[in-house]
């Protein structure tokens, strides 16, 4: 059985970080030169989770940015100026194998509006969704630096 696919909400204006936020989305913020987003995402690519489906709501269009920049940014390249397709990537980053669908959910939906509008992308009734970032520590299991949770779709 694969996998199941990753639902990470990316829709909240991230008040508390209103400093941070007041330009870019919460997801966005940098830790450590990556952006918060970027962590939980390797996080479950550690376990094996390497489809994502992205709900996008405030400033989504920043998250979009960095993924459709995000194989320039991350590796040299050589490109013939003037063939926009003709681009060569010349280093693998260790991203290689994601699939990430960005959604736009709307700013001012609830989580359960952006599920629903996302569920036209998901492969089965079953997938990871994350619904808050807060520390949870388990002392059987790994430490996530989110709250993740796993969903299906009642009938």
């Amino acid at each position: 059985m694969n996998n199941p696919q990753v639902v990470i909400l990316c829709g909240g204006q991230g008040t508390r970080l209103r400093d941070e936020t007041e330009f870019r989305p919460k997801p966005m913020v940098e830790i450590g030169g990556k952006p918060m987003l970027w962590h939980i995402m390797k996080i479950f690519d550690h376990y094996g989770f390497t489809d994502f489906i992205l709900c996008l709501g405030y400033k989504g269009e920043a998250i979009k940015e960095y993924f459709l920049n995000y194989e320039a940014m991350s590796s040299d390249f050589t490109i013939h100026l003037g063939k926009r397709d003709e681009v060569i990537f010349h280093r693998n980053h260790l991203e290689s194998g994601w699939r990430v669908t960005l959604a736009d959910t709307g700013q001012a939906a609830m989580t359960g509006a952006r599920v629903k509008r996302i569920e036209k992308y998901l492969k089965t009734d079953d997938f990871l969704l994350t619904y808050e970032m807060a520390s949870v520590t388990s002392t059987s299991g790994p430490s996530w630096p989110f709250t993740v949770g796993t969903a299906s779709w009642l009938q």
